[in-house]
């Protein structure tokens, strides 16, 4: 007999399309956990910013105490701790291109956008909507203690994924 039976042809085929099929589910499985670790970096240093972004609007009362007091800064942690407890009390968002807080929640919350200065903004801009959404909440510890938690939130492939930092802040008087 010359040649290949139909069988051996379609048993050769099957062996070959199995052995295909892996090394794609492989390759499409190393590309799905780079985007997500890709995603989950930039969502670390969001979060992380959305803390320094509180940090600096309590060094910011204290700079302009300081200046406007002749160096008495006693009401510094006050005037810190009453615009955010009113809007961060459950969920806010800052947005950096006003050095503003604005109240929201659930999906009242924004996405950032990805200006062309390559700054996160709350705001659109003539840059891109990003996946992320980043909140900030404030909680009373004590007097003397502000915990602050900054999450940020995306979506990938119908999944929802999340990045939480806490961090307590004190007057530093």
């Amino acid at each position: 007999m010359k040649g290949f039976t139909l069988v051996e042809t379609m048993v050769a085929i099957t062996i070959l399309t199995l052995a295909i099929s892996g090394a794609f589910f492989t390759a499409n499985s190393a590309m799905v956990a780079s985007n997500i670790a890709h995603d989950q970096l930039i969502a670390s240093y969001l979060a992380q910013e959305g803390i320094e972004y509180v940090r600096m609007m309590r060094d910011n009362e204290y700079l302009a105490a300081y200046v406007d007091s002749a160096h008495d800064t006693t009401n510094a942690w006050s005037n810190f701790l009453n615009p955010l407890t009113a809007a961060c009390s459950t969920s806010c968002q800052f947005d950096p291109a006003d050095n503003s807080l604005r109240s929201c929640s659930g999906d009242g919350c924004s996405v950032l956008w990805l200006a062309s200065a390559n700054i996160y903004t709350q705001k659109q801009t003539t840059g891109a909507a990003t996946p992320f959404t980043r909140t900030i909440r404030a909680t009373s510890v004590t007097d003397i203690d502000e915990k602050i938690v900054s999450m940020v939130t995306w979506n990938y492939h119908n999944s929802q994924y999340s990045v939480t930092i806490v961090d307590h802040l004190t007057p530093w008087q």
